[in-house]
């Protein structure tokens, strides 16, 4: 395999240029009898799953597989047993992670897709079928995979399919929001109460805080950026301060701002604090539903008193109470940028259900 700065830039350049031409492979596809049509079907569950990081395998491992055809596109670990193994991870974020975010996140929006459990595995073979919980995803992965390493003649024309599969998926993800013209504190806060009681593991919570924090940094003036990391990554694998930095606009962290989707507990802050000082962030911010725990409340007060003595500000508010006199200082034009706002995040960082969902309740106010 040629170095990896080259073999990386070759690959999206090729896959940019197929992608530009989707139009003519759709049209080509249709009179070939090459891929039989169980691989076909498979391509397209494959595409379509249910598991998130399985979406991003096929156009991951067979485009490297047609840049090289000496790889194994089963692989996904360089340290595999396999020949001709490379390291899919880094392909994928280098890759296919920015065609993702080009394309409205039709894939799922991940940063780092093969971080997660499911592909935590060396390759896809027999070996890893047990330790998956989408056994019939993990199968139809294999499928395609083990029919491209038998035809390796056909790989080109297997990535078609997968783009065409892609380009099919996009029509249906690529979702435009109706944004009111008007709208009152009462519909907005009704909005966003019905959005969020819905429990998300902390996604949309994120999205509406995001949202909210942009569009205090517009009306307001008070820092230049909001930047926030996927709700399912550790603040230590980002280099991420908090959920959420501002930024002023020399890149200054302003104020961090982490999300709880929960009760607050003395053990989260104080996990939180050491990093925090190190990188000399003075103003910390908590943003919970439910508040602080209570066997912990006054612990928790006493440490906000302790740190102010040292020359650290830590706050810790409710969500709802923050949020509601927030939306009345935006007025009508502010509520109506953070709906556009919400709807960009979650384009960004959320799966298509949350979208849809986002967007029936747009269409219902």
């Amino acid at each position: 395999m040629t170095d990896r700065i080259s073999f990386f830039e070759e690959a999206i350049t090729r896959l940019a240029e197929c992608w530009k031409r989707i139009e003519d492979i759709q049209t080509g596809l249709q009179d070939s009898l090459n891929i039989p049509i169980a691989i076909q079907e498979a391509i397209q569950n494959s595409i379509n799953s249910t598991t998130k990081s399985y979406r991003y395998v096929l156009p991951t491992q067979l485009l490297a597989k047609l840049i090289d055809n000496t790889l194994d596109c089963r692989c996904i670990q360089e340290s595999s047993n396999l020949s001709g193994s490379f390291d899919a991870r880094s392909f994928c974020k280098k890759v296919t992670v920015p065609f993702d975010r080009e394309n409205h996140s039709v894939l799922g929006g991940s940063g780092d897709p093969y971080v997660n459990n499911p592909l935590r595995i060396s390759a896809i073979i027999p070996e890893h079928r047990s330790a998956q919980r989408n056994i019939s995803g993990f199968d139809a992965l294999k499928q395609v995979l083990d029919f491209a390493e038998d035809h390796s003649d056909l790989v080109n024309e297997l990535f078609d399919h997968v783009l065409v599969a892609i380009q099919a998926r996009l029509e249906r993800v690529h979702i435009v929001y109706p944004i009111p013209n008007r709208i009152s504190l009462e519909q907005m806060k009704s909005l966003l109460h019905t959005f969020l009681s819905e429990r998300t593991g902390g996604v949309r919570l994120q999205a509406v805080s995001v949202a909210l924090f942009q569009t205090i940094g517009e009306l307001f003036g008070l820092y230049h950026e909001v930047v926030s990391r996927s709700v399912n990554v550790s603040d230590t694998s980002t280099q991420s301060a908090a959920d959420l930095e501002c930024l002023s606009n020399t890149r200054e962290i302003i104020l961090a701002v982490e999300i709880k989707d929960r009760q607050l507990t003395l053990i989260d802050i104080q996990d939180k604090l050491h990093s925090i000082r190190e990188r000399g962030i003075r103003e910390l911010l908590y943003l919970v539903r439910g508040g602080v725990i209570e066997p912990d409340t006054d612990e928790v007060a006493n440490l906000s008193q302790r740190e102010f003595s040292a020359g650290q500000n830590l706050y810790v508010c409710e969500f709802a109470g923050f949020l509601e006199t927030s939306l009345i200082l935006f007025q009508e034009e502010g509520r109506r940028n953070m709906l556009q706002y919400i709807g960009r995040e979650l384009d960004t960082h959320a799966d298509l259900s949350h979208r849809e969902a986002w967007r029936e309740l747009l269409l219902s106010n």
